[in-house]
């Protein structure tokens, strides 16, 4: 899994005139499932991401996480993650789980980001053409990949 983690003022996903999700302080998670994600990717990055220290104390030092200041997350499936570029200008996008595979390890992730957080999170919808409308605060975006631990 590749998760794309961005610390935002506010984050609103919404499918045409539609609003899907909306949050105030918080983490926006574009996340991206390939076909070799197991439940121990799922634990691990939910995990390290809820804990992630990115959000500031009162000395303005990145010292809290997530978890710490109650705020909440959105999290966008996103396949383009696992784009291939080195080849031609068209990516390849053949290391991308298929839809079925990934909706099951996308809900499960975000399931996990509920039980850690003791509340619901917010999701895009899965599959969809959305627009994601956010205030990158920082601006801190952190890339995380489940398969590069060390």
């Amino acid at each position: 899994m590749i998760a794309v983690i961005q610390r935002t003022k506010r984050a609103k996903v919404t499918e045409g005139n539609k609003i899907i999700s909306e949050i105030e302080c918080g983490l926006l998670i574009l996340l991206g499932v390939t076909h070799s994600d197991i439940e121990e990717d799922i634990n691990w990055l939910a995990n390290k991401i809820v804990n992630l220290r990115v959000f500031d104390d009162e000395n303005g030092t990145m010292n809290k996480s997530v978890l710490d200041i109650n705020g909440d997350i959105i999290t966008v499936s996103q396949f383009t993650l696992f784009a291939r570029t080195k080849k031609g200008n068209r990516p390849s996008y053949i290391d991308a789980a298929k839809p079925e595979f990934a909706k099951k390890l996308y809900e499960q992730f975000v399931e996990k980001l509920d039980n850690i957080l003791n509340k619901k999170t917010f999701i895009g919808k899965f599959g969809a053409n959305m627009q994601v409308d956010f205030c990158n605060d920082g601006p801190v975006t952190i890339i995380i990949d489940s398969k590069n631990k060390i």
